[in-house]
């Protein structure tokens, strides 16, 4: 379960409710990430990536906990994870771009991450719910934790290291998705029995 899909513990915001100061974190987020692929992509590893990169991952945890405090939304539960995905994908582009990362594993996390968004949406439509594991929170802290070594100057330069990262990185990425798939169908005889 996403932090913003979690109860709060008092509700100050509707479920429909859109503009919400954890919502406002996550659209801060969003207007950084545009920042932060281009510095990759132009500069490659460096300690303002890192920087920007933890204040990034760090708006992430708090547009959660502010969540969790004031009332989740719709548009959050929507949102937050989406803003995830453009930051993954996109910085591992730049680095695949610039030949720091192999360009197999950024494609097989971007086909998981867009497959899975369009998975449930489907799903969704069906009137098949698909709540969010823990483990994916998980496959976002990985995914980071992978994209710091590719960016802190002192890891960067270790190839095998960061390769190994990244590799990390796509086997919980593929394994969530797989959980995801079978919670969909799970999901679904549940709607159609």
């Amino acid at each position: 379960m996403t932090d913003q899909a979690r109860p709060a513990r008092h509700s100050t915001f509707g479920p429909s409710a859109l503009a919400t100061p954890a919502n406002a974190v996550t659209f801060a987020r969003l207007l950084a990430t545009p920042v932060f692929i281009a510095m990759v992509a132009l500069r490659g590893a460096g300690w303002p990536q890192v920087v920007l990169g933890a204040a990034i991952g760090f708006s992430d945890l708090l547009d959660g906990w502010i969540a969790r405090r004031q009332g989740t939304t719709s548009s959050g539960a929507f949102l937050d994870p989406l803003v995830d995905k453009v930051v993954v994908v996109g910085v591992f582009a730049a680095l695949a771009a610039r030949g720091e990362v192999a360009w197999l594993p950024v494609i097989l996390i971007a086909v998981r991450e867009v497959g899975m968004s369009v998975y449930r949406s489907v799903m969704a439509r069906r009137g098949v719910s698909i709540p969010a594991r823990r483990s994916a929170k998980i496959k976002t802290l990985v995914q980071g934790l992978a994209l710091l070594l590719c960016l802190m100057p002192p890891t960067s330069t270790h190839h095998l290291l960061t390769s190994i990262g990244v590799w990390v990185a796509v086997a919980f990425t593929l394994v969530t998705g797989a959980q995801y798939v079978v919670d969909g169908r799970r999901a679904a005889r549940h709607v159609g029995g």
